[in-house]
């Protein structure tokens, strides 16, 4: 774990001052305003189509803006996807997290895990592997290292997923909805290993539906609405007693179920 992570405040790692989104016409993300400090947790919650994983995929340059600055530990990415040099940079120094696996199917997980940390970093296989194992074993599925990804459940490939981003030691990790596709049962182990990577200080950016987690492990939670930050505060604030109109709808319905 990279130790400058640090909950006590300084350079913030990830800043986005006015950033705009547009799909064509639609306007997606309307100034935003946001600062993550290393070592912070910070989950985004809000209605489908509301801009949230827009939001954090812009954030590593999945998605282009359109106006506005967004800096990465100090590494800027411009505005209509404009070449610069430091994407790559960034790209190494994030890792993410999908709804999705993205696992290679061709692949055991032992060789998912190794593929980035090899190519990209250009380590030797036998460190690769010593990583993999390392964090395979962090993440409960020690022991399916020679398996492929068809003979996991979803759980188990969500696991593999989270070991392969943190194999590229990032300084920040992004989760989009990483439980949504996820069976009920298979929820709670992938949840447990977010909470073991927030307790030992990785800084976070999570878009997810899971009230139950944000509340308990977020040091802040963002209510986003319409493309605009609504609300934000710590979770105690946010759940118990909402400020803002849209938020309190929101949570009234969500925490019903």
């Amino acid at each position: 774990m990279n130790d400058e992570t640090s909950k006590s405040g300084g350079e913030p790692i990830v800043r986005l001052d006015k950033v705009n989104k547009y799909f064509g016409s639609l306007h997606v993300l309307k100034d935003i305003d946001l600062e993550v400090t290393p070592g912070e947790v910070v989950v985004i919650i809000g209605a489908s189509g509301s801009g949230k994983s827009t939001l954090i995929r812009c954030i590593n340059g999945l998605e282009e803006f359109q106006q506005g600055a967004l800096e990465v530990d100090g590494n800027p990415l411009l505005p209509h996807g404009k070449a610069t040099k430091t994407l790559q940079k960034i790209r190494t120094e994030v890792g993410m997290v999908f709804q999705q696996f993205n696992l290679f199917p061709h692949l055991s997980v032992l060789d998912n895990v190794t593929l980035a940390p090899m190519k990209v970093r250009g380590l030797s296989r036998e460190d690769a592997i010593k990583i993999a194992e390392r964090l395979l074993d962090r993440v409960g599925i020690g022991d399916q290292a020679q398996k492929y990804p068809s003979q996991l459940s979803g759980g188990q490939q969500q696991r593999v997923a989270l070991a392969r981003a943190l194999a590229m030691e990032p300084r920040l990790m992004l989760f989009d909805e990483p439980t949504s596709a996820l069976d009920p049962e298979m929820i709670g182990e992938v949840l447990d290993a977010m909470r073991e990577l927030a307790n030992e200080g990785m800084t976070m950016l999570v878009v997810t539906h899971e009230m139950g987690f944000a509340r308990e492990v977020a040091d802040r939670v963002i209510f986003i609405h319409k493309g605009e930050i609504a609300e934000e505060g710590p979770p105690e604030t946010i759940f118990d007693s909402p400020q803002a109109e849209p938020t309190r709808q929101f949570l009234s319905r969500v925490l019903k179920h």
